[in-house]
Parts: C-alpha cells; sequence; structure tokens
C-alpha cells in the first residue's frame, strides 16, 4: 500500500467509529497535536473571558457540532473538509458524492483576481462632470494617502491597487450619485476592517476636492474582483442521470424560486467551514447572492453540462474570507480547522469552499433527478427524531435503526414514530427487568 492509500485509508469508514477512534484517525490524517485534539473534543476550548470581549452582553456559548467531510481529493491533494453545521445529511452527502467523483473524475480549482472593494458614497451630486474629473486627477493622492492609514498591510504586500468611479442615479428619480471604489488588496485578510478604516480617512479630502457632500464610506460584500472557481469532471456518466442533473440546472436558470433553493444546496457546503474557520458567512452568503442577481435576474452559481459522456460542473462565485485576524485569529477551534486542511493562503480557503459547494450542490441535484432529496435525508434525520424523542445516548442508535425499518416500509417518519419505538423499547426493558 502506498503511503497515499495509507492515509486515505485513515478516513475510511470514519461514521462507523467511535468519537474516540474519531478522533484519533483525523490526528493521524492531519498532523494535529494532543493539543488540537482536546480542542476539537472540546476539552480545550474559547475561554469565556476572551469571548468576552468578541460580542456583547456574553451570557454562554450555543455550541454547533463539528464533523469532517471525507473523500475530498482537490487539486490532487487529499483534504478532511471541517465543516460546523447543525443540519443532518450534509456531511454525509458531501463526503458520499466526493468519493463518487474521487473515483470516476476530479475536481480543480483557481481563483481570479484578489480585490476587495471599498465604496466611498457622494449622494447627491450637483456638478457631476467636474466631481469626476476632480476624483480622476487626484487620483495618485488618495491612493497614497490611502496606503498611509494601513501600513502593516503595506508591509505585508497588500494595500490599495485602484480607484473607480460609477454614475448611479438615484433611485428616488431626482439627481445622481457618483460612487468612489477603493480596490484593495487584503493579502490573507477578509479586509472589512482594514477597508471601512480606509474609506472613512478618505471622506474629507474627498468632500474638499470635489466640492461635494460624501455620505456613507463602507465595504461592499459583492467583491467580484476576488472570484473562487471550482470545477468538476466525472467521466463515463449515466445518460440519464446526466441528463436529470443538467435539466435541474436548467430549472435553475429558468426560476429563480428554484434558483433561490439551488444557491442554498451550494451554500450548505460553503457556510460549515466558514463557521469552523471563524470567517464571517453572512458576508460571504450576500457576496454569493448579489453576484448570483448581476444580471438583473437571480441565477444559479454553479452549471452542469453533459458533453461526450462527461459531467462538467463549474462554480464561480465571490469567497472573500480571511486567515489572519478576527476570530481567526483568536478561536482556538477555528485555528485547529485551517490546521486541518493545511492551509497557507485566503485562497486556499477560498477555492476549498468552492470546491465543497460544487460537490454539495452536486449531491442534491442527483439526489433530486434520481431516488429524490427525502430518502436520504430521512435515513440520516432518524437520530434527531430519536432525541427529540427523548431517547437517552444508550438508546439513540437502536431507536434510530429501528425507525430507519419503518422508513423502509412506510417512506417515511415522524416524532410519533421514534415516541411509539422508545415507549416500546423501555417498556420491553422493563418486563426483562
Amino acid at each position: 500500500m502506498s503511503e497515499r492509500d495509507e492515509r486515505r485509508s485513515l478516513t475510511e469508514g470514519l461514521h462507523r467509529l467511535t468519537l474516540e477512534e474519531r478522533l484519533e484517525r483525523v490526528k493521524a490524517f492531519s498532523g494535529l497535536s494532543p493539543e488540537d485534539v482536546n480542542v476539537l473534543s472540546g476539552k480545550a476550548s474559547l475561554p469565556l473571558e476572551v469571548a468576552e470581549h468578541l460580542i456583547e452582553n456574553v451570557v454562554g456559548y450555543f455550541p454547533v457540532p463539528l464533523g469532517v467531510a471525507t473523500n475530498f481529493c482537490i487539486d490532487g491533494e487529499d483534504i478532511l473538509i471541517p465543516m460546523a453545521v447543525e443540519e443532518t445529511s450534509i456531511i454525509a452527502a458531501a463526503s458520499a458524492t466526493a468519493k463518487w467523483v474521487r473515483r470516476e473524475g476530479y475536481i480543480r480549482t483557481f481563483t481570479q483576481g484578489d480585490l476587495i472593494i471599498g465604496q466611498v458614497q457622494l449622494p447627491n451630486v450637483r456638478n457631476v462632470a467636474y466631481a469626476k474629473r476632480a476624483l480622476h486627477e487626484n487620483r495618485e493622492m488618495l491612493i497614497q494617502l490611502a496606503n498611509a492609514c494601513i501600513p502593516g498591510l503595506i508591509a505585508r504586500g497588500g494595500g490599495v491597487r485602484d480607484l473607480a468611479i460609477r454614475e448611479v442615479p438615484r433611485a428616488s428619480g431626482d439627481g445622481m450619485m457618483l460612487v468612489l471604489h477603493i480596490l484593495c488588496d487584503p493579502c490573507d485578510a477578509m479586509g472589512a476592517n482594514l477597508i471601512n478604516q480606509v474609506c472613512e480617512a478618505l471622506k474629507p479630502r474627498i468632500e474638499q476636492i470635489t466640492d461635494e457632500r460624501v455620505g456613507l464610506c463602507i465595504l461592499s460584500n459583492l467583491v467580484d474582483g476576488k472570484l473562487a472557481i471550482a470545477e468538476v469532471v466525472i467521466h463515463n456518466m449515466d445518460p440519464v442521470v446526466a441528463q436529470g442533473i443538467v435539466e435541474a440546472t436548467l430549472f435553475a436558470k429558468s426560476d429563480p424560486y428554484r434558483a433561490s433553493t439551488h444557491n442554498k444546496g451550494v451554500l450548505n457546503g460553503i457556510d460549515p467551514i466558514l463557521i469552523a474557520t471563524g470567517n464571517d458567512w453572512r458576508a460571504v452568503e450576500a457576496g454569493i447572492h448579489a453576484y448570483a442577481a448581476r444580471s438583473g435576474k437571480y441565477q444559479p452559481v454553479t452549471d452542469w453540462k453533459f458533453e461526450n459522456g462527461d459531467l462538467i460542473g463549474r462554480f464561480e462565485a465571490p469567497i472573500a474570507v480571511g486567515i489572519v485576524g478576527g476570530v481567526t485569529r483568536v478561536h482556538p477551534t477555528a485555528k485547529v480547522a485551517l490546521k486541518m486542511m493545511k492551509i497557507e493562503s485566503a485562497a486556499d480557503l477560498a477555492r476549498i469552499c468552492a470546491a465543497v459547494g460544487l460537490i454539495q450542490n452536486l449531491g442534491a441535484l442527483k439526489a433530486l433527478s434520481t431516488v429524490g432529496i427525502v430518502k436520504g435525508h430521512m435515513a440520516l434525520h432518524a437520530a434527531n427524531l430519536a432525541i427529540a424523542a427523548g431517547a437517552h445516548v444508550h438508546e439513540i442508535e437502536v431507536v434510530r435503526e429501528q425507525l430507519n425499518e419503518v422508513l423502509k416500509v412506510e417512506k417515511k417518519i415522524n416524532l410519533s414514530h421514534a415516541k411509539e419505538i422508545l415507549e416500546r423499547l423501555r417498556s420491553n426493558e422493563s418486563n426483562v427487568h
């Protein structure tokens, strides 16, 4: 067995292992330290005295399960994907679909551009031509002033690269706004605080040179100059399955009601990674949804085609993430999650998010166009029903197995089924004793 096959074997059948055995496998696969494992297991976590300084009015924690998606080979590298999520079936679906792709095809990723956007708004411009000319003539001075505000970023090789001027008609119909875009390379930071600082610092000078009032100074989450792209190719596809996936994509392209749910499925893969790594998943979601609507009609952010026996999928959208600063710097679990994926740059993290989002979308479309989404989801949902019915830890697995037997016969399960099974189980145990 090669060293690569030996590493892959560590992640086989994780769902059948005990929690302790699973942690040992993850430790060996990812090269984690005993301290890292303590973080993952909850023995060492974010101290409350630190949490006190992250948000206001801290009273405790709201734990979310952290799991790992297996079988991912992205750009030729085997990776365990940490995912913090509460929804049943997401990790199982990602792992199963990634295994299929690894066996029959490949995943490749890349990024395009590295600039985030800050916006300085001139809300009601009296002399548009004069203001635009003033901003253009003072472009170099404004860039120098902006970069003087962020010496640390400049030292790391980043900084403001360019300015762009946009004319935006006022929604009220009574005039024109100008919006100055500050285009900045944040290196490995998400960059929100940096770009906000720059925009506000430029405000008085922009008012001075344009003789116009400046309104909002704030970043944009539509980071269309910093795209993450993933592509999947699966060879020798069953034409019926492939055509079903293509038809599902055409449905999303034609109908924004479907496109919304289509893209939510993509984000099922992306958001849990962002949460696990301490990134602002709300900002990324806002950017992806805005990018999906950039044509004026809300569209899917993935595309699937069937060509010459191959199923070909592509994801393209802005994913602005960071691996330095903010929660990623202070939260121990976020640090371990980045270490597990061997992340060396923000671009690495964005690429992995794109790949997992595309794989998650593929798994959902395959299920929808073949057996339907309910069958697999409900089978995995059985444990949730067992817990909701009041099953103790030692009873959950028995109730889950019996619920799955009911599902095979009745094609559905609910809380009443779980309660009946649990009641019967306890009744049998009391009779035995």
